[in-house]
């Protein structure tokens, strides 16, 4: 059922166009445009048909700001426009800036059927197409993909467009954001998914050894070059691969990779003769390789040859409607690996969260889901197994659970045993599971700190395997 909203200050457009369409459609009417854009903001509209008579403007690029007032708060509305036929040209602006087509009064039933029927098959034909677009991605694929936010959704529209092709990708965006996982998605979505796809991270490479990784090296070729080595160019060929931090190799593999990038060959170390190669690269970086340039440490020509289709990832910060979601991912993750069944998050932990600035990104948020997880002893992830400055820009008294059906008593003891686990959790963590130090630390003997680690269900073992990388 589409439904309709008519802005028109006349009762008999409403009226009118109510008397001639079937109850496959519903029609709403105000009679001014303030109203109009507070309607839309309350309910979904398919089409938006108004008198022009309510916005005559001098000019079409004022007609298309007022028809983006509509767009800003439902991007895919349809608007038509209601014209007297001695103000046609003006109605043809409007259209021009933008609206979907206009109807001249008095409205004639055979040409607004015609019209809402076009714009029907236009919402059909995009809802099939939406759905074309899903199927495109990989089953596999699907919870990496996930998202709420419009920006990443125009990231993850980037990607479908640019996959089929042979371009190369350049990912930009700040460490953590999830780019290697982006580029194994291209690389799945490609023609060349069947093939190899070779990831080098080329900052934890040493200077001396990165043209030797990329391009390989004869027998002899340098001191320590005792047999002949095969590089990532040639054994990726008919497949992709993968440049991480592409902004740390060298001026001379700069030369070479431009070279790669022009002629689709290369000479390994020590050879004279060049290899053919077919690969597709995916190159990304967390530092701004235009400044690079200015500063002289990166080639201006390998750069344009590199940003032939740039994608920025979105940093967490800046999602953070799918905080929650990622929450959630990590834990079912977790519960498949380990013998715990931990499947909610304190709502003080979910403000906290919402709250950080997320430095690490998504791969911090792991981490510290991954951590608090070992630490957790009940069913829920509670304040108590995060760090606590994770709450420093809450409410201080925010992250204890406080039950006011409980006399004061028993909330002031519960509240002193919340804040004991806590401390001995973040004494063991910081010790490893060492119990002795973790005694010392904490000012009381080794018999009495384990009987409060028996007390709270604590175990050194799970102190001993957390990562701590936070």
């Amino acid at each position: 059922m589409e439904k309709i909203l008519v802005i028109s200050k006349s009762i008999k457009d409403l009226n009118s166009l109510d008397s001639f369409l079937d109850s496959t459609f519903t029609i709403n009417h105000c009679s001014a445009i303030e109203n109009g854009t507070e309607l839309l903001k309350q309910n979904h509209y398919d089409v938006i048909i108004f008198d022009i008579d309510l916005i005559r403007a001098p000019c079409e690029s004022t007609y298309k700001k007022f028809l983006q007032s509509f767009w800003l708060i439902h991007a895919s509305v349809k608007i038509v426009v209601m014209s007297d036929p001695k103000l046609v040209r003006e109605a043809v602006k409007v259209v021009k800036a933008g609206a979907w087509d206009y109807l001249n009064y008095p409205l004639n039933p055979a040409e607004v059927k015609y019209l809402l029927e076009s714009i029907r098959e236009s919402i059909k034909i995009k809802s099939e197409l939406d759905y074309l677009r899903d199927q495109f991605w990989q089953n596999d694929c699907l919870e990496s993909i996930h998202t709420n936010n419009l920006n990443m959704k125009k990231v993850y529209n980037k990607i479908r467009l640019v996959a089929p092709t042979k371009s190369t990708v350049l990912l930009t965006g700040e460490t953590g954001t999830g780019k290697s996982v982006i580029a194994k998605i291209i690389h799945k979505h490609s023609n060349r998914q069947d093939n190899q796809f070779i990831s080098i991270h080329c900052g934890a490479i040493p200077d001396n050894l990165i043209e030797s990784e990329f391009f390989g090296h004869e027998k002899g070729a340098f001191t320590g070059a005792i047999k002949k080595r095969t590089g990532k160019f040639e054994i990726a060929s008919g497949g992709t691969i993968f440049l991480d931090e592409i902004g740390t190799i060298t001026p001379s593999a700069q030369i070479k990779l431009l070279k790669v990038l022009q002629d689709q060959e290369f000479y390994p170390v020590g050879s004279e003769k060049s290899i053919k190669t077919n690969v597709r690269i995916i190159a990304a970086t967390n530092i701004d390789l235009k400044e690079l340039c200015e500063n002289g440490t990166f080639r201006l020509d390998l750069y344009y040859r590199l940003n032939v289709f740039p994608i920025e990832v979105i940093p967490l910060r800046k999602r953070p409607e799918d905080l929650s979601y990622f929450v959630d991912f990590f834990l079912k993750r977790l519960n498949q690996f380990h013998q715990k069944e931990i499947n909610d998050v304190s709502p003080q932990v979910i403000d906290a969260l919402l709250q950080y600035e997320w430095p690490g990104n998504i791969r911090e948020l792991e981490n510290l889901i991954e951590r608090a997880y070992i630490l957790e002893t009940s069913n829920m992830l509670t304040p108590e197994s995060f760090p606590t400055d994770l709450f420093e820009n809450t409410d201080g008294v925010a992250y204890l659970n406080i039950d006011t059906s409980l006399p004061l008593a028993m909330v002031r003891k519960k509240a002193i045993e919340d804040i004991e686990r806590n401390y001995l959790k973040e004494v063991l963590t910081k010790n490893k599971g060492v119990i002795n130090i973790s005694a010392k630390d904490t000012g009381i003997s080794v018999r009495q700190f384990h009987k409060l680690m028996c007390r709270y269900g604590l175990q050194k073992k799970d102190f001993k395997t957390a990562k701590i990388q936070i």
